[in-house]
């Protein structure tokens, strides 16, 4: 009941403010509440609550009042461990598991402009996906799903017509790994492959793999899977009688769009290098990075010899703004971190401007250098062995650091050698 949960926090929270679900005289602002019915029992209801807070005691003073004032669980999900000014962000990738289901919009409930809205065959079929990514741990293999026939059909119609276009307007990457997803992963017009077995094909090749997520993430939780090098990936497909648009991401978009790049070592550092990024990093710039992530996983463009190539997901999943992207209609300009992260975009019609990378690495070397700029009081390294964030604070850190450098370039040189 909304009501009786309002009721218990006003108890805590006895002002309104202005700007903000609650105001305790505490110093803690309620920024977001939400329900949904429970997974466990279909007649009660989850609350999730974000709240700011100026210090730790009064946060666990409000936690435990609420504890003894409802009848349920109350659980905390996270808090910044850091120093006040650092956002809390997972160290390891066991940390996914606890933002992965706090989706801002879509999953199983759809706006009224969706096209399935009406549609309640559809709906429910959105529900069955939404609980598989819901019930999903990190470690867990990726259920398989048995698509309908009019699944198919309509994989099949946004397969076929973005194969012929592949060949003249997609970037290299991406045509050379198209024909192994065909070979492995069973990509085929009359079949739609299962996240399982790219994701395994992707670890294969760049140590990057899949996660099912039900709807759209937050910037900052999405960003900080890159960091893993973790795609949250969506398992539904768009509805049948639009075959050719989506509002949200579907799996057309995900496994045509995305995966061909994630296979690739160059582009799979690139967008490692944007996920580091962000983690710890004040809301403004996280901002910053999703503009950039925007323009460059999502609608970039690249130099390949003479011509210009695409190779963001947004192009190579739609048949229209493929073919728009390379016309002379929208403008072109060079990719740079600083520049684009504060370039407006749309997102229901096609893109006015596009960046062009001069290749994967210069973009990777380019938002390194951009990511130096973010004030954060530390440095963060993905460690693959343990498959964790290392954060560079202190001497002990850089120490190892420089051990396992030393050890490679040991490795480098050997090799060097025997070459010779």
């Amino acid at each position: 009941d909304f009501g009786n949960i309002s009721m218990v926090l006003c108890s805590c929270c006895r002002r309104r403010g202005e700007g903000d679900l609650f105001h305790c005289e505490k110093g803690i602002n309620l920024t977001h509440i939400e329900s949904r019915p429970s997974r466990m029992n279909k007649e009660q209801f989850e609350f999730f609550i974000s709240v700011d807070a100026s210090c730790s005691q009064a946060l666990d003073e409000v936690i435990d009042g609420l504890r003894t004032q409802i009848s349920g669980h109350v659980h905390e999900l996270s808090r910044n461990k850091q120093k006040d000014t650092v956002p809390w962000f997972p160290n390891d990738i066991q940390d996914l598991d606890r933002f992965a289901n706090q989706i801002l919009s879509y999953g199983s409930e759809l706006e009224s402009d969706h096209p399935g809205f009406t549609d309640t065959v559809y709906r429910a079929r959105r529900k069955e996906f939404a609980d598989i990514a819901y019930n999903y741990r990190h470690g867990q293999i990726i259920p398989r799903v048995e698509y309908t026939e009019a699944e198919k059909l309509t994989w099949g119609t946004v397969f076929k017509e973005l194969k012929t276009l592949y060949p003249t307007h997609a970037c290299h990457e991406h045509n050379r790994v198209f024909p192994l997803l065909e070979k492995y992963c069973g990509y085929r017009q009359d079949n739609v492959p299962q996240l399982e077995d790219v994701s395994r094909f992707l670890q294969s090749c760049t140590g990057f793999r899949l996660r099912p997520v039900a709807g759209l993430l937050s910037s900052r939780d999405f960003l900080a899977g890159l960091a893993f090098r973790v795609f949250h990936s969506t398992q539904y497909i768009r509805h049948g009688s639009e075959p050719t648009y989506t509002p949200e991401p579907d799996i057309c978009h995900e496994l045509l769009g995305h995966v061909p790049l994630y296979a690739d070592s160059s582009f799979a550092q690139f967008s490692q290098e944007i996920g580091l990024a962000s983690l710890g990093a004040p809301d403004e710039f996280i901002e910053k990075l999703a503009t950039v992530y925007w323009f460059t996983v999502e609608f970039g463009l690249c130099k390949q010899g003479s011509e210009i190539k695409a190779y963001g997901a947004g192009l190579l999943s739609s048949f229209g703004e493929l073919q728009y992207c390379l016309s002379d209609k929208p403008k072109i300009l060079p990719f740079d971190p600083a520049k684009t992260s504060l370039q407006k975009y749309p997102i229901t019609e096609f893109q006015p401007v596009y960046f062009v990378a001069e290749s994967f690495e210069d973009a990777k070397e380019r938002v390194r250098k951009f990511a130096s700029t973010i004030p954060r009081p530390f440095t963060v390294r993905y460690n693959p062995y343990t498959s964790s964030i290392e954060v560079l604070d202190n001497t002990q850190q850089l120490k190892n650091l420089a051990d396992s450098i030393n050890s490679e370039v040991g490795k480098l040189c050997e090799a060097l050698r025997k070459l010779d």
